[in-house]
This record gives C-alpha cells, structure tokens and sequence, in this order.
C-alpha cells in the first residue's frame, strides 16, 4: 500500500481530518487536500507525506491535487453551495486524472429527496456508479462530533436546545469509527464496491442524550426546543432539515459497522466522558 498515492479531501477539517491519521498508521502515502496554507503543517503532523492546497469549486487546483494520485477520500464541506455540481466535477476530475478508486463519504438516507444536503449526495454516488470505476460509499449517521461546538454552552447552562422535537429519535457515529472504515476500503478490497451505513447503538432523543451529558459533566442537563425563527435569516438554508427532524427521526443499523471494524463502535456516553475529561485538563 505504501507505494499507492491516496489524496484525502478536508484533511485538516473536524471530520476529514480523522481520516489522515487512520490511514498513516496502515502505511499509506497520503496527500492532504486543503484549503489554505496555514493547514498545512498540522496535516503532516498527523501523517501526510505532502499537502496541496485548493478549492473544490477551481477546476485548475483541483485537477493539480489529483495528479499522480490512484485512490481518492472525498467528503463535501457541510451544507457548501452547488453541493451536487461540485461533487461530480471532482468525480469527473479524479477519473481524467487516472483515480482508480475513490472512497466517498455521503450520508445514509441519501434519498430523502426533500433534504438538500442528502440529495445532492445520490448526485454524486450516481456520477460515481455512471463512470465505473472502483467505489465505496459510506452513509454515516448523525456525527458525535457535532455536539462539541455546543459543549461548553452546556456545562454552563445545564440545557441542551436545538430547534426540532426532544422526542425525535437519532442514530449517531464517531467519525473516528466512520475514518477507520474509510482507510479500510482504501487500503484493502474487502469493502469494494458496497454501500455501508454506519452509526452507532442507540436511536436517542434529545431527553437520553441530555441524560447522557448530565452524567459526563456531573450535573443536571435538561432538553428544550429553540424556535427556528429566533435563530435569524442565516438558517434559511437549514429549515427543510429541522421540518424534517421535527416529523420525524433518522435511524439506522449498528450491526455494518460493528462488522466492518471487528469490535463495538463507539458509543456517544464515551465520547461526552472524552469532552468532559478535556475540559477539565484546560
């Protein structure tokens, strides 16, 4: 595998980045795709071999990340404009540059067509299926790593807000376990070809996962709704999302996951035990 170039795309991002370390620890030569110059050293701390900086929506820098480059990591910025035409130019781009392979974290349920940032993923799955080449689409759950950002706000306020039903139930994964999945199939076979849903145990309410904090942090943490309209214009984008989490939940299986990675995922008590635990050392 050592000799086999693989460029992971956000390599310096919250979610991408995990990826970078899981395939350094398999010997693969890694190239990080980011965004500016000063992400650089910290992606080849992680274990890159040699960075390249570029914007998804360039065609030129795009096609210079991709050169002499055999397998592919790809993953959309959250919520970017033109999702869809973004993600099947890089797929168009990867094959004219000789990709063999490409490693496409989307998202399970891509076919709520409803939901924006779930279509515009079957775009780019479909490009992928259309030029033949080899694949593995992974469709991971709701991220733990989402609810660090609110963190903070939480061990000071003792509740937990957001703008949907307490009662709508979620399946959620570590992106580690989604990163150790996705250095799986670009380093071996064994996932080729496959669609694989991912997440963890659990389809958890805003009650269980407030539950679940309160125990981390050691106090009492409450579930509440915010109003969507108190949150300003800029969420206008997002409101097909939480009319959606408001109807209704988004659940999935732990038994891919726990098959492809040979022992238990990560459970989201654990990760609140890991931010509680970080937060006390600062």
């Amino acid at each position: 595998m050592t000799n086999i170039s693989t460029l992971v795309v956000g390599a310096s991002g919250k979610f991408a980045g995990h990826v970078v370390p899981a395939l350094a620890v398999r010997g693969a030569h890694i190239r990080g795709l980011v965004r500016d110059h000063s992400r650089e050293s910290s992606v080849r701390e992680h274990g890159a071999a040699e960075t390249v900086v570029a914007d998804l929506t360039d065609p030129k820098s795009v096609a210079t990340a991709l050169e002499g480059i055999e397998r592919v990591f790809y993953i959309a910025p959250a919520f970017i404009p033109r999702e869809a035409d973004i993600g099947r130019n890089f797929v168009t781009a990867a094959v004219r540059a000789g990709v063999r392979r490409i490693v496409f974290s989307s998202v399970f349920h891509p076919v709520i067509a409803g939901l924006s940032n779930h279509s515009a993923k079957a775009s780019v799955e479909d490009m992928i299926l259309e030029y033949g080449i080899e694949y593995s689409f992974l469709h991971p759950a709701l991220y733990f790593q989402n609810f660090e950002a609110m963190w903070k706000k939480v061990a000071v306020t003792g509740v937990l807000a957001e703008p949907w039903s307490c009662d709508t139930r979620f399946s959620r994964v570590d992106y580690r376990d989604v990163a150790e999945v996705a250095a799986i199939a670009l380093t071996e076979d064994r996932l080729l070809y496959g669609t694989y849903e991912l997440a963890s145990d659990g389809w958890l309410n805003r009650h269980d996962v407030a539950r679940l904090m309160g125990e981390a942090l050691g106090r009492s943490v409450r579930a509440e709704r915010i109003d969507a309209n108190s949150l300003g214009d800029d969420i206008a984008p997002l409101r097909p999302m939480f009319a959606h989490y408001d109807r209704t939940g988004l659940r999935a299986n732990a038994l891919t996951l726990r098959a492809i990675l040979g022992h238990e995922p990560r459970q989201l008590a654990e990760y609140f035990n890991e931010l509680a635990a970080t937060e006390t050392k600062r």
